[in-house]
Formats: C-alpha cells, sequence, structure tokens
C-alpha cells in the first residue's frame, strides 16, 4: 500500500526523473537514505517500471503527430500490432476498447509522409481493414 510520502515521490519522478533524492528528501523531510529505499521498495513492486524521457517530435524533424487507429481482422489484431511495434515511425501502440482495435502514435515528417505510411505500410498490412488517422494539434498534458 503506498502511503503519502511514496505519492510525493512518484508525483516527483514523473514530473522530472532526474530529480536528485537530496531535494526529494528535503521535500519530504526524511534522509536521502530513507528515500532511497522507498524508491527501490517502489522499483522491486513494480510500481515504478522504468525511467524515460520525453522527446518534442519537431525537434526531430517529425512535424506531424497521429493518433491512428487501426482495425484488423479479429483473428489478426495481434499480428498486426506486433508489426506495428516494429515500425520506427510508430512510438506507441495499444490494444483498445474504443472505437478501434488498435490504436498507434505515429510521427511523420509531414502531411505526404504520413500519408505514405498509412496507405503503403500500415494499410497494406495483413488483417488491417480500416486505418483512422487524427492529427494532434497541440498538446496540453
Amino acid at each position: 500500500m503506498l502511503d503519502e510520502r511514496d505519492r510525493i515521490i512518484i508525483d516527483m519522478l514523473t514530473r522530472d526523473a532526474r530529480t536528485p533524492f537530496t531535494e526529494i528528501a528535503k521535500v519530504l523531510g526524511i534522509s536521502e537514505t530513507a528515500v532511497r529505499k522507498r524508491v527501490k521498495a517502489l522499483e522491486e513492486a513494480g510500481v515504478i517500471r522504468q525511467y524515460t524521457i520525453v522527446v518534442d517530435p519537431s525537434k526531430l524533424g517529425y512535424n506531424l503527430v497521429s493518433l491512428t487507429g487501426v482495425d484488423t481482422l479479429p483473428e489478426k489484431i495481434f499480428e498486426v500490432a506486433n508489426k506495428l511495434k516494429e515500425f520506427e515511425f510508430v512510438r506507441n501502440v495499444y490494444l483498445t476498447s474504443g472505437d478501434h482495435m488498435i490504436m498507434a502514435e505515429i510521427w511523420a515528417k509531414d502531411g505526404e509522409d504520413l500519408s505514405d505510411i498509412i496507405s503503403n505500410k500500415i494499410g497494406k498490412l495483413n488483417g488491417v481493414t480500416k486505418v483512422c488517422p487524427a492529427i494532434i494539434l497541440e498538446k496540453l498534458k
């Protein structure tokens, strides 16, 4: 069970995974060693699974980000999802219960690149029945 201190640690590391344990310790009013032990326990419990960075796609030349719904033949869903994971332009893949069977976050250089990705790469995968891109206009959170 997580207590308030664990929740504060998680919140601080979520905002910046590079937050020094000394800074977290000051906020919590406990020792750095205590913070280190708590973080290790959160990692071992699987609460903290990894540390990562957030990249600005446009700084790498990807000016379009799309959340793309992909529908498949039911028996092909896992095969298609695994193929999507292999593409460099696909950043995240989710199986969903919403309007589409699979949702993929796609980074494209421009509209022409996205069109090629949808038509010639994703759309031609064996089992894909529909591809529905939604271009992200602005990320708010």
